[in-house]
């Protein structure tokens, strides 16, 4: 199985090396090109709407899943335990219900971020 390293950054590097997740948690953001070798750049904010960084000391985590929709590869995949585990591809109307449904649930969360700031 592929695997990835991870590094903790303060700033992410302008020319990322493949096959390293770029993490900065000041900024919120890891970082790392598509697993496929495609070269492209994935930026996954970390956030309670985006992804979810989990460190046990030793590996990292990423959830959910990473789907890289955007690029041509249509890559789709889990880093689970420096681990890259591939997942299958999705259908266009699949994207566009996931994207939607991404939607929905930031407009809710902040809708009761909002609510309980009142």
């Amino acid at each position: 199985m592929k695997t990835i390293q991870h590094k903790f950054v303060e700033y992410i590097p302008n020319s990322p090396e493949q096959d390293v997740l770029y993490i900065s948690v000041e900024y919120r953001t890891a970082v790392h090109l598509c697993v496929c070798g495609c070269g492209n750049k994935v930026v996954t904010p970390l956030s309670p709407t985006d992804w979810e960084l989990r460190f046990d000391g030793k590996t990292v985590s990423l959830s959910p899943s990473i789907g890289n929709w955007n690029f041509e590869c249509k890559s789709h995949y889990f880093i689970t335990r420096n681990k890259i585990r591939h997942a299958r591809r999705w259908e266009d109307w699949e994207i566009e219900e996931g994207r939607k449904e991404d939607a929905e649930t930031k407009k809710d969360f902040f809708k009761k971020r909002r609510k309980k700031k009142k």
